[in-house]
C-alpha cells in the first residue's frame, strides 16, 4: 500500500544532482583537451575556471534549499555531502588546470593524460550512477567501476612519480610535476568519495 505523504518530498535534488556531474563532465573534458596537445593549452584554464563558478553556484543552491526543504527524497546529510564532494570534484580539476600556465608547463610528461583520461572516465560514471540513483537501480555497478578506475589511478601515479623522479634532475620542475600529478590523483579520490556516498545512500534507503 502506497504512502500518502501530506507534505510532498522536494524531488528537485536528483535533477540538482544530474546538473552537477554534467559540469563535472563538462570540466573533465576540457581538462583533456588542455593536455591534448604539447604545450598543452593554457586558455582552457579559464573556461575550467567558469565551470568551476558554476559548481560553486550549483552546490549553493543545494545548500540553500536543503535549508528550506521539510522532506527531502534522501537523508540531509548525505544531500550535504554529495554536493560537497561532487564540488571537491570540480576543485581538484581547476587546481590542475590552473598549475599548467602558472608553472609555464611545455609539455605533458609521461602519465599526464593516462590520469586525466581515468578522471574522464569516472565523471561519465557518475553521471550514469546519478540517474540511476532516483530508482535506486544501477548505482552499485557504477560504483564498483568507479573504484576499479580509482586504483588504476593510483597505479598510473606510482609509475608517473617513480618516472619523474628517475629521469628529472632539476629540483624545481620535480616538485612542479609532483604537485600535477598529486592534484590529478585527488581528482580521482574525490570521485571515488562521491562514488561511495551515492552507494551508501543505496544501502541505506535500499
Amino acid at each position: 500500500m502506497a504512502r500518502f505523504r501530506l507534505i510532498p518530498r522536494e524531488e528537485k535534488f536528483y535533477d540538482d544532482f544530474r546538473m552537477m556531474a554534467d559540469q563535472l563532465r563538462v570540466g573533465a573534458r576540457l581538462l583533456e583537451q588542455m593536455m591534448a596537445s604539447d604545450p598543452p593549452i593554457a586558455d582552457k584554464a579559464h573556461e575550467i575556471k567558469e565551470i568551476e563558478h558554476q559548481c560553486d553556484f550549483l552546490t549553493h543552491e543545494i545548500i540553500q534549499r536543503l535549508n528550506k526543504t521539510f522532506v527531502t527524497p534522501i537523508d540531509r546529510e548525505d544531500i550535504h555531502e554529495l554536493a560537497r564532494t561532487f564540488d571537491d570534484v570540480m576543485d581538484a580539476i581547476d587546481s590542475v588546470a590552473a598549475l599548467i600556465p602558472l608553472y609555464r608547463i611545455e609539455k605533458c610528461r609521461p602519465g599526464t593524460r593516462e590520469l586525466t583520461a581515468v578522471i574522464v572516465k569516472q565523471c561519465d560514471e557518475l553521471r550514469a550512477a546519478v540517474e540511476a540513483l532516483e530508482n535506486r537501480k544501477g548505482v552499485l555497478d557504477r560504483a564498483i567501476e568507479i573504484n576499479r578506475l580509482e586504483n588504476e589511478a593510483d597505479r598510473i601515479h606510482k609509475q608517473a612519480i617513480g618516472q619523474l623522479f628517475d629521469d628529472e634532475k632539476d629540483p624545481i620542475t620535480v616538485m612542479k610535476w609532483k604537485e600535477i600529478f598529486d592534484v590529478l590523483e585527488e581528482a580521482t579520490d574525490a570521485c571515488e568519495d562521491v562514488a561511495n556516498l551515492l552507494e551508501n545512500v543505496v544501502v541505506k534507503h535500499g
